[in-house]
């Protein structure tokens, strides 16, 4: 008898406390999440893509231009494609450096959509460098009081 006394004596008693570090760890990457993802939830700002007063950003490498003409057509520098083709062009190109810069020009007649279908296919690629172009103007227009002195 003496024997089991002395086990149960020796045993670790059980831990009745609740660990609360997985807990904050969570309560964390749920406050980064949000504080990435609020300022993507702002919606319903207008802008002017065809005209800006935003100077040019620099960089050391040459970044390639994806042009979207007022007819619809596609080209990646002066070279007509077809959107299906624009995934498989750009690796060729680029050599599969998927850190390469790349301007999107669309032509102000050209419908927005048209424009997005080809940043779409470019991140879709695996770039996501990309930048839509516009020209740069040395003030911009006030709006245009239309019908009214």
């Amino acid at each position: 008898m003496a024997i089991s006394t002395k086990r149960r004596k020796g045993r670790a008693q059980p831990f009745c406390e609740i660990n609360i570090t997985p807990m904050v760890d969570v309560m964390l990457v749920l406050l980064v999440i949000f504080m990435v993802a609020a300022p993507m939830m702002t919606t319903g700002v207008s802008v002017d893509l065809p005209s800006s007063n935003a100077s040019a950003i620099g960089g050391q490498d040459e970044p390639l231009s994806v042009t979207i003409a007022s007819d619809g057509k596609i080209y990646l520098q002066k070279t007509p494609i077809e959107l299906k083709d624009l995934q498989v062009k750009l690796r060729l190109v680029t050599k599969e450096k998927m850190d390469t810069r790349i301007f999107v020009r669309g032509d102000r007649a050209v419908d927005y959509g048209k424009v997005m279908q080809a940043v779409g296919e470019i991140n879709a690629a695996g770039y996501n460098k990309v930048a839509l172009i516009t020209e740069t103007v040395a003030s911009a227009p006030a709006p245009a009081n239309k019908g009214k002195p």
